[in-house]
């Protein structure tokens, strides 16, 4: 066998590994935040659980997220009718969405803090704990999917997509539909479970 067919035969090995690799992290994720939350419904009980409304900027994180998975999708549809002009500036709409989503996170956490809900410290309490933390935690995840999509914004300049052979850009696409879909549920837990 030459270096060059085991090269190939490489190759498509990785290639075939790459979704069941992103889908068995994925499910782990799931557990840790299915954990997260199971945690925070049995603390409910708690004596000191203090119930406090969601700040205004989870609600708007919530639509620039929706919206950025909307983005993406678009981008990856024109990418397959290799109309790579429109679909980089989707992407690169995605992205700013993505870094929308995290600044309104920020915002939500100060305006917790100035409402005198702490995450830590002699006034903090189990909830205000929990939901920042768990919180902080889809966005340490989102900011991964950032930089997935910086990568997937590089290699679409450097031409390395086409229409039969997007890979790379599915795999962003999926993570990153991933964290919306995760974060539509924290939101959702959140808002109804208080």
């Amino acid at each position: 066998m030459s270096e060059q067919t085991l090269q190939q035969e490489l190759t498509v090995a990785k290639r075939k590994a790459a979704k069941p690799m992103l889908w068995v992290s994925m499910i782990s994720m799931v557990m840790f935040f299915a954990g997260l939350t199971s945690a925070y419904v049995i603390s409910m009980k708690r004596e000191d659980w203090v119930t406090f409304e969601l700040p205004n900027s989870f609600y708007i994180s919530t639509f620039l997220i929706v919206f950025s998975s909307i983005t993406l999708f678009l981008s990856q549809s024109f990418l397959k009718k290799d109309k790579r002009q429109l679909s980089l500036v989707l992407l690169v709409v995605t992205f700013l969405l993505g870094i929308g989503f995290i600044w309104q996170q920020y915002v939500g956490f100060n305006d917790l803090k100035n409402a005198g809900l702490y995450f830590t410290g002699p006034t903090s309490t189990v909830s205000t704990s929990f939901i920042i933390g768990i919180t902080l935690m889809h966005v340490l995840h989102l900011i991964a999917g950032v930089v997935v999509l910086l990568v997937v914004i590089y290699n679409h300049f450097k031409y390395k997509y086409k229409p039969t052979d997007l890979l790379g850009f599915e795999l962003g696409a999926i993570f990153w539909h991933f964290v919306d879909i995760l974060w539509i549920y924290l939101f959702l837990f959140f808002y109804f479970i208080r």
